[in-house]
This record gives C-alpha cells, sequence and structure tokens, in this order.
C-alpha cells in the first residue's frame, strides 16, 4: 500500500474548514495550495457503466479533479417534469447525477460544476430546452424575467442535490460556473449574469463561483467578485496577459483548454497533433495556472442529441453545420475509453510538473471491442406503415415541430416531422416551392415513391433537399397525379448550440413560410412526429419483407445474437447513406455517408446477451445487411 496521500485525505486532513478560494498568485483548497489539474468528461456522453473506468483513467492520468456540465434539456424535458435518474424517460439511465458524483469521489477526483442554464457542449440547443422556444416573446440567456422564471425552477430543483455534494459538506464539488462564455453573445446585460450569481447563492451554493471566455474576446462575460477563467486553444501567454490586466487580483486558470477539436458533417475529421497540445499544454502550467482539459473524454452525443453551429442567423440557414454524433474530440481518451499519445502526454507532464506527489491508481486494462459477425435485414416498415402507428395533427397551415400540441402541450423536441397532403391533382412537371430555408433536410414522397433527390456528394447539399437553399424548388416530374398523397419528411439534426442571442431563436421543420405548387399554396396538412421514443420503438410489429429495390424513408430491422456476455463494437455504415441507428429501443447514432464519421460506436452496456434489435431507419435507400467495425472509421465526403 502506498504511503502517499490521496488528494482527499491531503485536503480534508484535520477536518474541512474551507473551501476551494484565491489569492492574487494561486489557488488555497482547504487553506492548502492547489493546482488544479482537471479534464473535461460529460455524464451525459458516456454509458453510465462506463462512468467509473473512464473516471478511473483520469485519475491514473495523474488529474485530481474532473469538469462536468448539467445539461438542462434532459433533466427538465417539459416544463415541471424532472429527470435526475429514475424518472421515467428515455435517458434515465443516464442522469443519476449523485452516482456520478458519488464514483468521482470515490475515484479521489475534485468535480467542476458547470450547471448552465446555458451549457455550448456541441450539445442540443446549448444544453436548453426545447420547450422554451414556444414563448416567441422570450430571450433566452437574458435577465428576460419569462426565462428566469424558468431558469429559477430548474437550478432550484438542480441545487437541492449539488448542494449536498460540496466540498464544504464532505462532497467533491468544489466550483460552480454561472454561465458559459456569455462575451460571445455581444450583449450588456450583466444583470442577467448578477441575477444568477444571486441565484446560486439563494440555493445554498457556497463554494467558488466564476465564469468562463476567451479574454481575447473582452470582458463582457463576466462581473466583478466572480472568477473569471480562461478559454482557448493556443497562445497561452497572450491570452494570460490579458486576463491579468482585466483581473490582477486572482490566480489563473484555464477552464477549457481545448486538447483536439469536434467534427461537422461533411468534414474532414479533425486532429491537433500531440506536440502542438503537449508545448501549449507545458507552458500553461509552467507560466503557472490551473488547467482544465476540454475534452479529456469526449463520449458521444447520443440519438439526435448533437449540437450544430450557424455563421449567419436563424432565418438563413445556409451556413448552418450540424455536428457529428461521435463526440472524440480527438481527446486523450477516445470516443471508446482507448488512450492515446495524449494521455501519456499528460500523465508525464503533470508528473514532472507537480509540486505534491499523491496515491495514484494503475491504468486500467482497455475494454475489449469485437467485430460481431455481419447480420441481415429481416423486416421493413415503409413510410405510410410508420405514419400509421403515430396519431396525426391537423394544421391548416405550415408549423414548427417545437409548436405541436403534444408532450403536454410542450411541444416536439427532436426527430422527424412529416407533413402530409392527400387528394391533391399534381400536373406533370409540377413545381413545389417551399418559403425560406429547410430546417434542416427534406424528402418528397408522392404516393410512397421518393421523387426527390439521393445525395452523392458535397455541392448536392446546395440543392433541394438540404439546409443551404434558400426559397428551394423541386420538379415533382412528368407524370400526373390523381388523388395523390404528397409527404413532406422533414429532418431536425440538432440545434445550433453557440453564438450570437439571435442564433438561439431557433425552430425545426418548414417554418419559414409555406409550400406551394405551382404558385399556389397547399393547404389543411396531416403532422406526423416522428420522434422514436423508446415506448413507441419497442412497441413496433408487423414487419414486412424489406425491399431494397424501393427509395424512400423506410425502417428495416436485422436482429444480433449474442452467445456471450456483450462486447463493445462499431456499426459499420459504409453500405447505408442517412439516418438513425436504434439498437435494443435507444437511438444510437446518426450516420451520414458524406462522412466524416462512417460507424457507429456501441458500448456493451447497451447490448445484451441472447438477441439484440438493431433498427435503422434510412431516408434514402437501404443495403441489405449491418456490419460490424473494431475500430471507428473516418471517410473525407467528396
Amino acid at each position: 500500500m502506498s504511503s502517499l496521500p490521496s488528494v482527499y485525505e491531503y485536503y480534508s486532513e484535520n477536518g474541512i474548514s474551507t473551501g476551494l478560494t484565491t489569492t492574487p498568485t494561486e489557488f488555497l483548497l482547504n487553506n492548502k495550495p492547489i493546482t488544479l489539474y482537471s479534464g473535461a468528461l460529460h455524464y451525459f456522453r458516456v454509458h453510465p457503466r462506463c462512468w467509473r473506468d473512464r473516471l478511473c483513467k483520469l485519475r491514473a492520468a495523474n488529474l485530481n479533479c474532473v469538469e462536468t456540465y448539467f445539461c438542462w434539456n434532459l433533466h427538465n424535458p417539459e416544463p415541471d417534469v424532472y429527470d435526475f435518474g429514475g424518472g421515467g424517460t428515455d435517458f434515465e439511465a443516464f442522469l443519476n447525477i449523485e452516482k456520478f458524483l458519488k464514483i468521482a469521489q470515490e475515484e479521489d477526483l475534485l468535480v467542476i460544476a458547470r450547471p448552465g442554464p446555458y451549457i455550448c457542449a456541441e450539445w442540443d440547443f446549448g444544453g436548453l430546452p426545447a420547450w422554451l422556444l414556444r414563448d416567441k416573446d422570450m430571450r433566452v440567456r437574458t435577465s428576460d424575467e419569462k426565462f428566469m422564471k424558468f431558469v429559477e425552477g430548474y437550478l432550484g430543483k438542480l441545487f437541492e442535490i449539488l448542494a449536498r455534494y460540496q466540498f464544504s459538506r464532505n462532497g467533491p464539488i468544489i466550483a460552480f460556473q454561472i454561465e458559459n462564455e456569455y462575451g460571445n453573445v455581444k450583449v450588456n446585460d450583466s444583470a442577467y449574469l448578477e441575477q444568477l450569481r444571486d441565484l446560486y447563492k439563494r440555493n445554498d451554493i457556497v463554494e467558488l463561483l466564476f465564469t468562463s471566455d476567451t479574454p481575447s474576446n473582452g470582458n463582457s462575460g463576466s462581473i466583478p467578485e466572480v472568477l473569471y477563467t480562461a478559454n482557448f486553444q493556443d497562445d497561452p501567454e497572450k491570452e494570460f496577459r490579458i486576463l491579468k490586466q482585466f483581473r490582477p487580483d486572482q490566480p489563473l486558470m484555464v477552464m477549457e483548454y481545448w486538447t483536439g477539436w469536434f467534427d461537422h458533417w461533411t468534414e474532414k475529421h479533425h486532429r491537433r497533433s500531440n506536440e502542438a497540445f503537449s508545448d501549449v499544454l507545458n507552458r500553461i502550467l509552467k507560466y503557472p495556472a490551473s488547467v482544465n482539459m476540454y475534452m479529456f473524454h469526449g463520449g458521444t452525443n447520443w440519438g439526435f442529441l448533437n449540437g450544430a453551429n450557424l455563421l449567419i442567423s436563424t432565418t438563413d440557414n445556409s451556413s448552418y453545420q450540424p455536428d457529428t454524433s461521435s463526440y472524440d474530440y480527438d481527446a486523450p481518451l477516445a470516443e471508446n475509453g482507448d488512450y492515446t499519445d495524449k494521455y501519456y502526454s499528460v500523465k508525464d507532464i503533470i508528473q514532472k510538473l507537480r509540486k505534491i506527489e499523491f496515491r495514484s491508481p494503475e491504468m486500467p486494462k482497455l475494454i475489449e471491442r469485437i467485430a460481431y459477425a455481419q447480420t441481415n435485414i429481416t423486416g421493413g416498415l415503409n413510410l405510410n406503415q410508420i405514419l400509421g402507428r403515430i396519431p396525426s395533427i391537423k394544421s391548416e397551415r405550415l408549423i414548427p415541430m417545437e409548436d405541436l400540441p403534444i408532450n403536454n402541450n410542450s411541444g416536439q423536441k427532436y426527430g422527424y416531422i412529416t407533413y402530409r397532403l392527400e387528394n391533391l391533382h399534381i400536373p406533370p412537371n409540377s413545381l413545389l416551392r417551399i418559403q425560406g430555408h429547410v430546417c434542416d433536410t427534406i424528402s418528397v414522397l408522392i404516393n410512397g415513391k421518393l421523387v426527390s433527390k439521393i445525395p452523392t456528394s458535397i455541392k448536392d447539399l446546395s440543392e433541394f433537399g438540404f439546409w443551404r437553399k434558400s426559397n428551394p424548388i423541386l420538379n415533382l416530374g412528368d407524370l400526373e397525379y390523381q388523388n395523390a398523397t404528397l409527404d413532406l419528411v422533414v429532418e431536425n439534426m440538432g440545434r445550433v448550440n453557440y453564438g450570437k442571442l439571435d442564433q438561439f431563436n431557433q425552430f425545426k421543420g418548414l417554418w419559414q413560410g409555406q409550400a406551394y405548387l405551382n404558385n399556389v399554396e397547399l393547404k389543411n396538412y396531416l403532422i406526423y412526429p416522428l420522434e422514436f421514443k423508446t415506448e413507441w420503438i419497442n412497441g413496433l410489429t408487423g414487419w414486412g419483407r424489406a425491399d431494397f429495390n424501393e427509395t424512400g424513408p423506410k425502417l428495416y430491422k436485422a436482429v444480433l445474437n449474442i452467445e456471450s456476455d456483450p462486447i463493445d463494437t462499431y456499426i459499420d455504415m459504409r453500405g447505408w447513406i442517412k439516418g438513425i441507428v436504434i439498437v435494443n429501443g435507444f437511438v444510437l447514432s446518426r450516420y451520414f455517408r458524406l462522412g466524416p464519421q462512417q460507424a457507429c460506436y456501441l458500448p456493451a452496456p447497451l447490448l445484451r446477451k441472447g438477441p439484440n434489435d438493431v433498427l435503422i431507419f434510412e431516408h434514402y435507400k437501404g443495403d441489405g445487411e449491418i456490419k460490424f467495425s473494431k475500430e471507428q472509421i473516418y471517410e473525407e465526403a467528396l
């Protein structure tokens, strides 16, 4: 047994009298100097049965702290509905934050908490719940009374839990962030930050409070008496000099040292060399400053929960950039939990530079992965069969998914929305025109047959069917149709998570105008919200023969039989075009042939011994089999 103390033994020796405090030059924890060696790991991006493995690996790299966001949209999916584990939502297993905090402390890690209300995080809507959009007059991330009322309700529930786990009360949490990169919104609403600070204090939060921004981006995201921490990837000396000009009386900390970067669909997979990463980490710690590496372990944007970027405004979707489901981030710990060169560099750098040595665990063994044998598609459901299992909503005109009167009148958050028109006369060479931009992709079917184009290259994203083109027009072909059914199937590819305030006023579906057939407005829709909730998925029956010659949105089913204990794997989607993968009722991942991500990480806890249902919702044209891989597959789009 090592004679070295653990982190908690050292900093709680003789009892705890105070938490994390600051002097002009250093941090103190319980009145002892501390350099924070922290790594970001989001509990909601890692299967809970993998939490301990990832946290132990983090501690074994000589880190003494883990940082995590808390996601409002999953914990509060509808007004007055909360889930902090066991709440009955599809994500309940991921949301037991008490369990996560306990494991972190058991693994000898302190915790930095970033509750929001806004978290960015490349997470849908920056962690804000989509039901906020139903109030068209509300201004999120401001001191607007209507917004703050919901913030107070959510944070009040969250802090009932987090307050019990503060370091001053023998828990792991040493600091709380009150907002996230607020300087980027480009408004001067310090009253909002002050209200958040006061809200934290009213809810019995006694630990150190902080904000985080890139110092070279200005000082507008901070308020006096709240620690200002820095976010950046390069040039630490420049950012620290600016930060010291703003705050000469505080110690230095990088709250987000970006270890790599995230991917958008159709981009090349991002890589940051270990040499560049290690050089900047060395310079940060030698400056000297504390550091939180964002990300240390990226994890996965499960299902529909990825975020997006938007370079212009929410009404001009041409610059929309949705994030991939993989959030590997080229981080020190890979999406699957593997060690990388960066991991070993972190371990060595801290070992050399730390002033106090603590007892550290052995590096856990890597989790085994397998490429299961391919399995054949055994059943299918076409769009008409799928919609027949969903109650429709009548609407004279097009409306966004957020405004649908479902989910206790909180609207549709995720998935697809189909706008159906029946008994149409469609003359030859008719033109379908949609006002504004599609949010975010659209497939058009006449009598169940796909008439819009199947994308084969990036340039197709600038044509009808995708987000880039304004007022898109589609020629419906040279056939004439009487009493036709026209389906407009629209996909929400993820809400924007970052930007100025006007970029948060976003909706999904068709909402920027109306649709026209030969310049005549279409009216009287049947609207079908296709949410892919677990209970609905598991209730699907009546699977027919899968027809791979027909194109258009369809559900395909295969069964993966596992004879022994399940093992981590990847699903290789290179034979498919675009859609989502569902495993045992859980929406696992998006996929898109235009890359870069071509495989979907499938951790063993989502599988079971025996038969496992694997469903594919494909937009365009299915494959006859499902293949597996031991590794992630990246391909550059053409």
